[in-house]
């Protein structure tokens, strides 16, 4: 016959109970060793980094490769992540391209403004904007190497940036050819500063920059004739 534990109402001394025993808790999550509220506040930080790294690496790969040669295995390679990863989070490499190259410029609503100080506002936030955002800079070296950042670029121009000069210029038809004026300002000066690293571009101060450029972008805005 099993011989069984005596309870602890046989054991002389101790007094009386049905409480069961407790037992230390097993790890919540035994691979990272951490409670559950710290597993599920960690998982979305690993995700975030992975995406981060992820469309980091594609950019670089996109403007050094273009897009017809950039591999996903190549900038899996170069996150430092499996090549699943990519395809997990992006599906294929035109998803993966799409989020590489989304671009928000929030541009501002120039009607704010006094209308003779749109140009020098215009030009101070893009400026701004290339200084803090690398995206716009491993954009642009897209951009310069393949018709599919070429593309993106002018669609970015086309979606964001007419409609906000169609507001102040004295002939809103005119807003397409107004925003390919000040592109070439714009993009041109963020090439030379930006990806070339032209000396003289560089060497100017922000406020310099602004300086020179806001004259021309202001009678690109609203000059009634060129």
């Amino acid at each position: 016959m099993a011989e069984h534990a005596p309870s602890m109402d046989a054991v002389p001394g101790v007094a009386p109970t049905t409480a069961p025993v407790a037992l230390p808790d097993a790890p919540a999550d035994a691979a990272d060793g951490l409670a559950p509220d710290a597993v599920d506040a960690a998982r979305p930080r690993r995700s975030d980094a992975t995406r981060a790294a992820i469309l980091a690496a594609a950019r670089d790969r996109f403007a050094a490769d273009g897009y017809e040669r950039a591999t996903i295995r190549a900038i899996a390679r170069d996150a430092a992540i499996d090549p699943s990863m990519v395809m997990r989070y992006y599906g294929n490499k035109a998803g993966l391209f799409a989020a590489a190259s989304e671009i928000e410029v929030h541009a501002p609503d120039l009607t704010h403004y006094p209308r003779d100080e749109a140009g020098a506002r215009l030009v101070r936030h893009f400026v701004e904007r290339w200084e803090c955002d690398e995206t716009l800079t491993a954009m642009m070296r897209v951009g310069v190497t393949n018709e599919a950042g070429a593309e993106r670029m002018r669609g970015v121009f086309a979606e964001q940036i007419k409609p906000v000069l169609a507001a102040v210029c004295p002939v809103p038809e005119e807003a397409p050819t107004r925003a390919a004026l000040i592109a070439s300002q714009i993009l041109g000066m963020a090439l030379c500063r930006y990806v070339l690293h032209i000396p003289p571009a560089v060497d100017l101060s922000r406020d310099e920059l602004i300086a020179w450029l806001a004259p021309t972008v202001q009678r690109y805005l609203t000059a009634e004739h060129p």
